[in-house]
């Protein structure tokens, strides 16, 4: 049980779509605008889990034309929702974005997030602690996982609005914003390259 808690610490922490967009909009919006999108992102995730738990996600990620049609979505809203990161505030008046991402844009973009199927395949697939009862190992994973992963995701929302709190001024913040954004498509770069199979960049 230890070692599955760990796992999700590890798996859940490391920068994704979903905590560096929260982190992003915590930065660009405030608090109460952030904590409405990590709501959809947590009624996201637990969808995504479901979905690996009942088998759901294989039986449709295993055909390739659905992995890609998904990939190519989860790219497309993520350009869409670092835009609206990346330009919040921003006095480009064509590309402001007028109103924070909201409870629907964080389910969505965990259910088109290859990341959020991965981990939750890894963690629900392995990590076996109660042999006796699946069910009860399922529930107690089920419990475990959310306890970390809201005080997480609420770190993360607490760190971009320490920035949006700082009163930087406006070039400052637009780029922090640009950079917030640019992180969330550098890892959705790294996930593209690995679904794909090509040959990580080397140094």
């Amino acid at each position: 049980m230890i070692t599955f808690a760990v796992a999700v610490v590890l798996l859940i922490i490391t920068p994704g779509p979903g905590v560096l967009s929260t982190a992003g909009v915590g930065a660009a919006f405030g608090f109460r605008a952030g904590l409405t999108y990590v709501s959809g992102l947590f009624i996201g995730t637990t969808l995504v889990a479901m979905s690996v738990i009942f088998g759901l996600a294989a039986a449709v990620l295993g055909l390739p034309v659905v992995r890609t049609v998904l990939m190519v979505a989860s790219v497309c809203y993520l350009l869409y929702l670092a835009a609206r990161i990346a330009f919040a505030g921003s006095r480009l008046a064509f590309i402001e974005a007028k109103s924070p991402p909201g409870v629907l844009s964080g389910v969505l973009l965990q259910a088109i997030n290859p990341k959020a199927y991965a981990v939750n395949t890894a963690l629900f697939s392995g990590f076996a602690f109660y042999p006796d009862s699946l069910m009860t190992e399922t529930l107690m994973k089920l419990l475990i996982l959310t306890a970390i992963w809201i005080p997480i995701h609420l770190a993360w929302l607490w760190a971009g609005v320490i920035l949006h709190r700082l009163n930087l001024g406006q070039p400052t913040q637009r780029k922090i914003n640009y950079a917030m954004a640019a992180a969330m498509l550098g890892v959705v770069a790294l996930a593209i390259l690995s679904a794909t199979g090509q040959p990580m960049p080397q140094r």
